[in-house]
């Protein structure tokens, strides 16, 4: 299936865009996503924390993912 990905942060540095596809077998899961996104981009292994959000709710490893999902990379938030 192929996903539409949108990256905020960080994120987006590591990918080098905005909106970011790719495919995974039917099926998938949240942590399929981060290790496919960790073997592409090994930067992703540095991150301290990545919350996914899928349909505008945050989403656990074991989320299974379908195709047309909206799902949107949340990087480690910082502030002072």
């Amino acid at each position: 299936m192929n996903l539409r990905i949108l990256c905020f942060g960080i994120t987006r540095d590591i990918i080098g865009q905005f909106e970011y596809t790719t495919s995974l077998e039917s099926g998938a899961t949240v942590a399929d996503l981060k290790q496919k996104l960790s073997l592409q981009f090994p930067e992703f292994q540095a991150l301290k924390s990545l919350r996914i959000a899928l349909n505008s709710e945050y989403a656990n490893d074991e989320t299974s993912l379908k195709e047309n999902d909206e799902i949107v990379l949340i990087p480690p938030v910082s502030g002072g």
